[in-house]
Parts: C-alpha cells; structure tokens; sequence
C-alpha cells in the first residue's frame, strides 16, 4: 500500500548498508539490508519511490563507502541529508533499549531526519571540488605519517644519542640526510668534517647550510664517549625510518603541487588566495571542507563560523548567565583551515589581520584566543569576498602621514 512521505535512514558499510523506511507517524516501513552494489541500491530507490510519493534520503557517511550510495541517492532528484555519526549516537538515547545493531542505528537515522529540519543538505560536488576533497584527504594522511615518523626518530635518537637528538630539527631535508649515513658518535667521529661535508653535499643537502650541520654533529658526537644498550640495532632503524622520510618528503611535495594546480582551476581560487593567509593548500581545504560553494551551503557567514567552531554557544543554567564556551559539534578540518590561515596572516607587517590580532592582545585576550577571534573574522571577510565576487585588497598601512 502507497505512503505519502517517508524519510529512509541508511546506516552506511563497506559490503553492506542497512535501510529503514519511517512515515509520518513514525511507523517503520520496512528494513532492510543492502549490498554496497549499483544494482541492489537502484533496486532499493525503485522500491521505496514505488510506496511512497515523497522520499528525504538521510545518511550517517558522505565520503568513502557512501560514495555509490549518494551518488545514486542525487540521480534521484530527491533530498538527501546528512546525519553525523556523532548526532546518531546522540539521538539513540532518545529511544527504548541500549542495544546497537546496523537496523538500529538506521531506523535512529531516519527518525532523526523525520523530526529535524535543520539537517545539512547533501548535494553533488562539482568535479574540481571533488578531486580536492580527495587530494587533501591524501595530504592529511601523508602529513599525519610524517609527524609520527619525526616524532619516532626522536625517540629512538633520545635512547642512544641524546645529543643528537636535540642538535636538529628533523622535519628538514638536510638533517635526515645526514641520519641516512651516520647515527652513532663513533660514526661521526670516525667520518670527520671532510667525510661528513662530502656525504651531505653528495645525497643533496643544502650547500649553505652543510658547515652548520657538520659542526653541530661533531660538537654532540664530542659529548658522548660511551655506546648505550640497544645501539647497534636502534642506529639502522633510524636510518631507515630516514630514508623514508625523505621519499615521504616528496611524495607531499608533489602531492601539494598537483593540489596547487587543481586548485588553481576553480573560479573562486583567484579571490581565496587574494585574502592574508590563505594559499593554495588552505584554499583547497577550505573548497574541500566547504564542498566548493559557501553561498548555497550556508545561510551566512555566522553559519558557516558556526559550521566551523568558530562561533562560541552558550551554557547557562538558572542564574548564570552569559556562559559561553566553544561548540563539541563543529567540522574540525575548517576549524583548522581558518586558524592556520589566521596564524599566516599575523605574520605580515602592517597588515589589517595582524592590526586586528594586536588590538585584541591589547585588550586582554591570549595568544590563541586572538588568534581565534582573527579567525573569526576571516570568516565573514572570505564570506563578503565570495559573495561579492571580487578579490581582496588590504587597506595600506595607516603612518603618520596619512593619519595627519
């Protein structure tokens, strides 16, 4: 028998997805598994538009295994909305039992689609957004491998040459260079200035700065005489874990400079990047973040800070009033986006983002609270910029001049 609205939860999986059908009154439709395949969703929406006469799409995933899924969901025509995994496991308590299974956590997800209408509209990226979204989830991945894999060489360097350890900063090229070679004293020792110059120079580290290296590993290969436990098996694993470090390197190089280019092809690119503190990189995390238009995804600039968790909501209770502290629920890669390009802006002299940052230290606020409060406002500048359709240009430095 034909229904008239119904809203359909799909608790999003690898090899299968399970979907629950409500109407109106909340009353389950149907529920059912389904394989992660063109054929068995298609059989799926063909199915549900056959018993009702209006269908919302809600799902807990966007990206990854979904990826099928919503792509067939926006064929549709039909409204498809986002329900966070977080709000799931909130809106679970809202009904009987404490018991989690994939029919479920779907059934709570189109409850939940039933009853708000606030939820974040899923719509199709266009291609250029796409492949950044792909590109930056790929640099996010590289750069959380290279911060482990410099965060191990000094643990294990602070096991069997401590000296060393603080002697450099391994996120340069140079420095790993030299571990690839020599990572004991007697090593150092042995290999002498004249060895140490001509290996750096021969595996291409910075010429300029190969005396500096030179002088610092023979002065930390001078503070430790005696060889620790563990040394002959540790020395080669940091060879290695450096050597690969440096491939790593790169990978993320290039890796930027295909984001660069990508990037460099969306309309907006030109008027992003006009904005202090925003380049190429961030520019494609925010379009990724974003999903490319900010005018279609959100009302205004304060919902999109809010999106961001940028915007401090309150927590008051009987007298107290005025409470406000930062959200839970935010999207953690914008945040990120909007305080490094924050963090960016600040560094250029004269510059109104950086006028802005002092005025706010000036009034009381902490580093990162005025680092926050700057990034705020990048929001509703890059907001203005957008909607505006042209680009950025900072008001020159007021002097005594012009001031006069």
């Amino acid at each position: 028998m034909a229904v008239g609205k119904v809203w359909v939860g799909i608790d999003v999986g690898k090899g299968f997805h399970h979907a629950c059908a409500v109407d109106a009154a909340g009353k389950v439709v149907f529920s059912r598994k389904v394989a992660n395949g063109q054929a068995a969703i298609e059989q799926l929406i063909a199915h549900t538009t056959a018993k009702a006469a209006e269908v919302v799409w809600a799902v807990d995933m966007t990206s990854g295994a979904a990826s099928l899924l919503i792509t067939l969901l926006l064929a549709t025509g039909q409204p498809v909305v986002s329900v966070p995994g977080r709000l799931v496991n909130r809106m679970a308590g809202a009904f009987a039992g404490e018991g989690k299974t994939d029919a479920r956590d779907a059934r709570t997800i189109a409850e939940t689609a039933r009853m708000r209408s606030d939820l974040t509209p899923i719509t199709s990226p266009e291609e250029v957004v796409a492949d950044l979204q792909v590109l930056t989830a790929r640099r996010e991945d590289l750069m959380a491998d290279w911060v482990r894999g410099v965060n191990r060489i000094r643990e294990l360097f602070a096991s069997i040459f401590p000296a060393l350890e603080r002697a450099f900063d391994y996120s340069t090229r140079s420095a790993l260079i030299l571990l690839t070679g020599f990572q004991t004293p007697d090593g150092i020792r042995a290999a002498e200035a004249p060895g140490l110059s001509a290996y750096l120079a021969e595996h291409g580290a910075w010429a300029k700065g190969i005396p500096s290296i030179v002088d610092k590993a023979l002065a930390a290969a001078g503070e430790q005489t005696v060889a620790l436990p563990g040394e002959a098996v540790t020395a080669p694993l940091i060879a290695r874990l450096a050597r690969q470090l440096l491939d790593l390197d790169r990978e993320i190089k290039d890796l930027g400079k295909q984001i660069a280019d990508r990037f460099a092809e969306h309309p907006d690119a030109g008027h992003i990047t006009s904005l202090d503190g925003f380049g190429p990189i961030l520019g494609a995390q925010l379009l990724a973040g974003t999903g490319g238009d900010l005018q279609t995804a959100f009302r205004s600039s304060a919902h999109l800070a809010a999106y961001a968790g940028l915007a401090p909501v309150p927590r008051d209770s009987g007298r107290v009033r005025g409470n406000l502290h930062r959200p839970q629920r935010y999207h953690r890669g914008l945040r990120r986006v909007f305080y490094l390009a924050a963090l960016s802006a600040i560094k250029r002299p004269n510059s109104p983002s950086r006028t802005f940052y002092l005025r706010k230290r000036s009034e009381g606020k902490r580093h990162t609270q005025a680092l926050i409060a700057l990034a705020r406002r990048l929001v509703d500048v890059i907001w203005a910029l957008l909607r505006d359709g042209r680009e950025f240009h900072p008001s020159p430095p007021v002097t005594a001049a012009t001031a006069a």
